[in-house]
């Protein structure tokens, strides 16, 4: 019972960022559509409303993914390198995961919350581009399933190796 449980978490930990990747990829595409000028670095463009919205979902999709690995997760606590060292391999490659997770998540948030913010109706001026960052934060989402997974999988190994 326990297993098919753990695959459901995994499923909607994946489920989820995928969900945000699409969107973020969608936020991509209706940024294209709208009518830009472009000069090297700067551009010069009308906000895309669609865009905005997919792009806001996306963020909150991602972010809603990562709370829920951390809090079904639990805590791996390792505060010292000593104690990193003494610890399991299963609890290494978990606190690797999780760190690594922690990472892409606030990269491919951050992309996504730039690349949203750039479609605000406020931002309707020209400036530096910040093109692709949608998508950008899409496949990062992609990448923080992976992490996501492991993390679970390997956290709930580690637990169930310090109960036995």
């Amino acid at each position: 019972m326990v297993r098919v449980g753990g695959i459901l978490v995994c499923l909607v930990i994946v489920g989820l960022d995928i969900a945000a990747a699409i969107l973020g990829i969608q936020a991509e595409v209706a940024q294209n559509q709208v009518k830009h000028m472009r000069l090297w670095l700067f551009e010069c463009r009308e906000p895309s409303e669609d865009a905005f919205r997919l792009g806001l979902a996306a963020a909150a999709v991602l972010a809603l993914a990562h709370v829920l690995t951390n809090l079904i997760g639990g805590c791996m606590c390792i505060c010292s390198q000593d104690e990193f060292e003494r610890a399991s391999s299963t609890r290494q490659i978990s606190m690797a995961c999780l760190v690594l997770s922690w990472i892409i998540f606030a990269v491919g948030f951050g992309a996504l919350v730039i690349g949203t913010m750039s479609n605000s109706k406020s931002r309707a001026s020209c400036g530096f581009t910040h093109h692709h960052l949608l998508s950008i934060g899409g496949i990062l989402c992609f990448v923080h399933a992976l992490f996501c997974v492991a993390y679970y999988v390997s956290a709930t190994a580690a637990s169930d190796e310090r109960h036995k």
